[in-house]
């Protein structure tokens, strides 16, 4: 971790006190309200909660200190990825897609964007800078690609998306801002689905936008309150919790996943192994030079789809689960998620336990299929 990366996790518990009064609550309150005191002349006050909360504020304070930008938050990853979609795009705009990230934005596109007068293209991660970004007014991106964990170059895209005057859309989701930090590769607009690692334990939805261009908060914000797009206080007030341990997290879990990773590359069973830290793999080059970390998510594939449920459903420290980025080890089969990938490829999300005991139950697991 970065020296400016350790600053950021150590202020981070510490930036409500800032402005404490004597007696002032140190954990975060929660404020469960709807309407508010509002006589006379209501600018710079809350009004109503569709337009703002006291909650949501201190969510998005932390988040704006994590990205060193303006953040905005919803109640999924997929609200803020379609509120920014809405907000900056008309009839007429073509937008292009990555091919093999999170299947639910191209479906999302397809859906939605299309019937409104919108062109989706879409064009592989691996190779997304080839063909140039002519025509279009967004282009969005998903590096590491979920999930087959292939990489781009945020900052050559950006740079050749901004020589055509579009605008760049990075989805950060796989690493968080201690992992990766793409507005300050020059991309426009980071969003996240919150509910993943950010929040860490697998209890509440949440998303959020990141941008430090003012005029594109502004857009998104306002959708948002049109929209009715909000999250709940409640929820907010668990990811506030969940942000307070994000960075003792995401380095257990990068680190459990540098560990294993290298592991599961010896062992027989396993083959199309996919982990941006191991030295030969296709996006290492390039994972070194944009991540600071590795993240937690490995890829591979086993010999058919009965193997895959096999290792998932039997291993006692995995939970077979969609989602990914909780304390829990968790991994899914994705071909019945609707990827294109082969019928025993597996997602792994590498949680929380302690390394050692994780790793002896999955080579346990993948000896047992592999007899």
């Amino acid at each position: 971790m970065s020296e400016t990366a350790k600053s950021r996790a150590a202020e981070l518990s510490h930036l409500r006190s800032r402005d404490f009064a004597d007696g002032d609550p140190i954990p975060l309150p929660l404020t469960m309200a709807s309407i508010f005191h509002t006589p006379g002349v209501e600018t710079g006050i809350d009004q109503y909660g569709r337009y703002d909360n006291p909650t949501w504020r201190a969510v998005e304070h932390v988040l704006g200190h994590l990205e060193d930008a303006q953040c905005v938050s919803f109640p999924s990853g997929m609200a803020a990825i379609s509120s920014v979609f809405f907000a900056l795009l008309k009839s007429g705009d073509r937008v292009l897609l990555p091919a093999d990230g999170y299947h639910a934005t191209r479906a999302m596109a397809e859906r939605f964007l299309t019937p409104l007068g919108m062109v989706c293209d879409t064009r592989p991660t691996p190779t997304f800078l080839d063909g140039g970004f002519a025509g279009y007014s967004l282009v969005f991106v998903e590096t590491p690609s979920n999930p087959r964990l292939d990489i781009c170059d945020i900052s050559a895209i950006a740079k050749a998306v901004h020589e055509q005057n579009g605008v760049l859309v990075v989805d950060n989701t796989t690493m968080t801002p201690f992992g990766q930090r793409p507005l300050d590769f020059g991309a426009d607009i980071v969003v996240s689905a919150d509910t993943k690692a950010v929040n860490g334990h697998s209890d509440v939805l949440f998303g959020h936008v990141a941008s430090r261009n003012a005029d594109i908060v502004t857009k998104v914000t306002d959708w948002r309150a049109m929209a009715g797009g909000i999250p709940g206080p409640f929820e907010a007030w668990l990811v506030h919790r969940g942000l307070e341990t994000l960075e003792v997290r995401f380095d257990r879990m990068c680190s459990s996943a540098e560990t294993i990773a290298q592991r599961l590359k010896e062992h027989r069973a396993v083959r199309g192994l996919r982990f941006p830290g191991l030295n030969g793999d296709p996006s290492h080059n390039l994972a070194r030079a944009q991540m600071e970390r590795f993240g937690f998510l490995i890829s591979f594939e086993l010999a058919s789809e009965e193997k895959a449920e096999d290792f998932i459903n039997n291993c006692p420290l995995i939970e077979a689960a969609t989602s990914f980025g909780g304390v829990h080890t968790s991994a899914e089969r994705r071909l019945k998620r609707g990827d294109a990938v082969p019928p025993g490829f597996v997602r792994l999300s590498v949680g929380c336990e302690p390394v050692e005991e994780l790793w002896k139950a999955i080579e346990t697991s993948l000896d047992r299929i592999s007899r």
